[in-house]
């Protein structure tokens, strides 16, 4: 009696299962590659848990996983599926939550033929070369980039070079544009900011500051200052002096022989002076410049205080 009650209760659990959850395909024959629908209906809503996906599947795919439909108070859940080896295959019993119930559902055996093939009517083809795809943009846009990279950092560099060079030609010929006496003022500051006997670059410093003394002397005084020795420069001006062609000092004259001389023993005897001493020629460089003058232009800048 016990044992029917029991087989009773197992029967009507299992109709109970059918009618909560059912698996179906639409076909469970199919050819290697060819698909088939397979389908999950569950006769609820509500605290349905579903697997994110087919477990234990052994030689068929999902090849697309649909989302749940809603249809008469039920969910459908559908998988589209394959296979590519032959023989029998199950689908395998998927564990379902209902109301916080598992169910399993039924496992579908799904058989995968072979395509047969008649090759005593298949025609035979020569092995083909492997062949080339054409060529399209996409295959040359990476050279392109780097090339039009490659001529815009040109070109940048070239205008920067330009404009730099541009800006120092501009700058040269405003200063050169000026009076000796204002040009020569212009260069020394410029010959201070560069730094050169700071930087051990004594033979430079003291080649540059000669040069625009010089420069100056030869433009104002008209006398070829860069062409001639110390000696003879100082003698011109000694001479100048005597005979009142310029009006300046014996001490002015003798700290230009003392400021040229210095430079020839760095330039040509690799003397190293002090600090002190390359400051205090550069004082006299520019002392020179102020106190050695033609003398019209003297009288003329007297009479225009005079005036004023």
């Amino acid at each position: 009696m016990k044992i029917r009650i029991l087989l009773f209760l197992l029967a009507c659990s299992n109709v109970s299962f059918s009618q909560q959850v059912k698996v179906e395909t639409d076909t469970t024959n199919i050819r290697i590659g060819e698909q088939f629908l397979f389908q999950i209906t569950i006769s609820d809503t509500a605290n349905v848990i579903l697997p994110e996906k087919l477990e234990n599947l052994k030689n068929l795919e999902v090849v697309e996983d649909f989302k749940i439909d809603t249809f008469k108070n039920s969910l459908i859940k559908k998988y589209l599926m394959t296979g590519f080896d032959s023989g029998a295959f199950y689908i395998p019993t998927q564990q379902i939550f209902i109301r916080n119930r598992a169910y399993l559902t039924d496992s579908v055996l799904i058989n995968v033929a072979t395509v047969a093939v008649d090759t005593t009517k298949l025609k035979m083809f020569p092995i083909k070369a492997i062949q080339s795809e054409p060529l399209v943009f996409d295959d040359f846009k990476p050279y392109i980039i780097w090339v039009v990279l490659g001529l815009l950092l040109i070109a940048v560099i070239v205008y920067f070079i330009i404009t730099r060079k541009k800006a120092e030609i501009t700058e040269e010929e405003i200063i050169a544009g000026l009076p000796p006496y204002e040009e020569a003022i212009e260069r020394l500051q410029k010959l201070d900011n560069k730094l050169l006997w700071q930087n051990n670059e004594v033979k430079k410093y003291y080649s540059e500051l000669t040069e625009i003394v010089r420069a100056y002397i030869e433009k104002e005084l008209k006398v070829p200052a860069l062409e001639i020795t110390t000696h003879e420069l100082v003698e011109t001006l000694s001479d100048f002096n005597q005979a009142k062609t310029i009006d300046t000092s014996r001490e002015t004259i003798n700290k230009l022989k003392g400021l040229l001389s210095e430079a020839d023993l760095v330039k040509f005897a690799k003397s190293k002076p002090l600090s002190h001493e390359i400051e205090e020629d550069r004082r006299d460089a520019e002392d020179v410049l102020n106190a050695l003058k033609p003398k019209q232009i003297i009288e003329e800048t007297a009479a225009e205080d005079g005036l004023e």
